[in-house]
């Protein structure tokens, strides 16, 4: 893995902050990625982010920091979005987790990150904080 550059913003606990996420993430736009790789990467980042803020966040005042850092290397877009809620074992709620009805209004956001992600981990870190790993492998056209 060739490391081609690193970034992170810092966002506060509010939904309207999504805009603002995915504008940041639209400027560090790869030309060398091609575009379906990028949205996947953006509808990514965007459920994340609205998870974020609804279930781990969901008790924390507005001004709670969420940090996001996206990595880029020859192949590779790795976003992780740092927060401070419950620890929570997402690989186990994952295996439960029934279908979601058609007509239902939410909860297709952790499927839709599972499909689009190649590795999709959310770990406890030493400073008691989460962290979601989003991977997301470029596949070459062709």
């Amino acid at each position: 893995m060739n490391l081609l550059s690193k970034v992170r913003t810092q966002v506060k606990t509010d939904l309207n902050s999504l805009g603002q996420v995915l504008a940041w993430f639209e400027q560090l736009t790869c030309p060398v990625m091609p575009s379906t790789f990028w949205l996947q990467c953006k509808i990514a980042l965007a459920e994340a982010f609205t998870n974020t803020v609804r279930y781990a966040h969901c008790s924390k005042p507005a001004d709670t920091p969420i940090e996001i850092e996206v990595t880029f290397s020859n192949n590779t877009v790795e976003i992780r979005i740092w927060d401070y809620g419950a620890e929570f074992d997402l690989e186990s709620f994952l295996r439960k987790m029934p279908p979601v009805p058609v007509q239902a209004e939410g909860g297709r956001g952790l499927r839709l990150m599972e499909k689009v992600a190649d590795v999709l981990a959310y770990r406890r870190t030493e400073d008691e904080r989460n962290c979601l790993l989003i991977v997301k492998n470029m596949v070459p056209e062709g």
